[in-house]
């Protein structure tokens, strides 16, 4: 067994466990709306395709919100298991949004086995509305989530007595703290954009394999309108959640950035590799005066570089660093596919998206890109935030259980996910191969 200290076996068990369900989270944020969507249209014409497509996706969504329900419960409980130090000092502070996302995924939950099993137990109309609090469970329980996480960014609503104890709780301030506006909507425009762009790339590779039929058209394209149309959006929150970390977490954006020096017109700083034991950040572009600019507004503004705290306080730049540029990017190249997209669009004179193979191919790349991109944003979130649990309260290092034994803990959540993955790709890519079953609605 590998030798693994408390400390480093429950970060390690904590990444997994995120990096694994996010992808499922967003899915199951993002897929509803679509659904809504293709339901009403077939309902609407009653257009075969449309029920189609509505038929296979609620079935690919079953598969997704349960194979989520499973890494999200592993995640609650090692909230509790790994971190006491976080949640028994600070339960009563950053318990309510908890609270009201359980409450969010049972109505999600409750409703999605309504759908599911009310096909044709139903009319069209009120199966379709059975749909609705499916879209609103799932992004409201998102949405709590995320505030909680926010919190850790910007710790609000308690007040710290004499002796240190956490006094004058005020849950709903802590909810509503000032990261939350910024960080809800980063996450949920990141789960609508990338759910359209994984759908738009699964119909990309069916038209790259010959199938340029009505159905895949049809989704390739309803799944690729929703990505482009977020995509800017995102860039400009994006912006908005930059200059948020740089009013409250300064350190963290010298991270981001591979800023060593505190400086006034500080550059922005576009790739590179930071080299910590030089502290210098190499072969990066640097734009004069960038990064003063975009963070406050004035070039010529000091921003306060990884020189302010010592070298044992600072996150991991390298990673911090590679994790932002890997995000910024993505973002920008699929902003750049939105364009590719409108100019072929109005090329083909508003009659139909481009088809051309090296369309496809970038179409294709964007679905599993966007969700590198959300990885990346959590690993920038979570890893330029240390040595913190919660920014300036809590270190990690004093929130972690002090149990031995977290190394076997951190195999068997492995190995729960690697068997969760295959199951859930294996009945994806069966679900993907089965015949389609073209529905059409009835009148009742």
């Amino acid at each position: 067994m590998i030798a693994l200290t408390s400390l480093q076996g429950a970060r390690i068990q904590m990444a997994v466990s995120l990096g694994f369900h996010i992808v499922f989270a967003a899915l199951s944020v993002g897929l509803p709306p679509l659904l809504l969507y293709t339901e009403y249209k077939a309902n609407r014409t009653g257009d075969a395709v449309w029920m189609a497509l509505t038929r296979r996706w609620a079935k690919a969504l079953g598969i997704l919100v349960a194979v989520g329900a499973v890494s999200g419960t592993v995640l609650s409980f090692a909230l509790g298991l790994f971190w006491p130090g976080l949640m028994g000092r600070w339960g009563a502070v950053i318990g309510l949004p908890f609270a009201l996302e359980a409450f969010a995924f049972f109505i999600e939950a409750i409703f999605i086995g309504i759908y599911l099993y009310g096909w044709d137990r139903m009319s069209p109309w009120k199966h379709w509305l059975s749909g609705i609090p499916v879209v609103i469970g799932g992004a409201a329980s998102a949405w709590f989530v995320v505030t909680a996480n926010a919190w850790m960014q910007s710790p609000v609503g308690f007040r710290l007595s004499a002796n240190g104890s956490v006094v004058d709780v005020q849950p709903i301030r802590a909810m509503l703290n000032p990261s939350t506006p910024v960080m809800t909507t980063h996450m949920m425009l990141a789960a609508y954009m990338a759910t359209g762009f994984t759908v738009a790339s699964v119909y990309a590779m069916g038209m790259l394999r010959g199938h340029r039929d009505t159905y895949h058209r049809r989704g390739l394209a309803l799944g690729l309108v929703v990505g482009i149309v977020v995509a800017p959006v995102q860039v400009v929150v994006g912006d908005a959640a930059a200059r948020l970390v740089a009013q409250r977490q300064p350190v963290k954006l010298a991270a981001l950035e591979g800023l060593w020096k505190t400086q006034a017109g500080a550059p922005l700083t576009i790739g590179g590799i930071p080299l910590p034991w030089r502290e210098e950040t190499i072969l990066g572009i640097h734009i004069p005066n960038g990064l003063s600019w975009l963070a406050t507004g004035d070039p010529n503004a000091v921003i306060k570089g990884l020189d302010v705290v010592p070298p044992a306080d600072r996150p991991n730049v390298v990673v911090v660093h590679l994790a932002f540029q890997l995000m910024v990017a993505i973002g920008f190249a699929t902003a750049a596919l939105g364009v590719w997209a409108l100019i072929g669009w109005l090329r083909r004179k508003r009659r139909g998206l481009p088809d051309g193979r090296w369309f496809l191919r970038a179409v294709l790349i964007a679905g599993p890109a966007t969700f590198a991109a959300i990885e990346s944003g959590w690993i920038v979130t979570e890893v330029g935030r240390q040595p913190w649990i919660v920014q300036g309260q809590l270190r990690t290092a004093e929130a972690v259980t002090t149990r031995g034994g977290i190394a076997i803990w951190v195999v068997l959540t492995v190995g729960t996910y690697v068997l969760l993955g295959a199951a859930c790709a294996w009945l994806l890519l069966r679900l993907a191969r089965s015949p389609r079953v073209v529905v059409e609605p009835s009148d009742t």
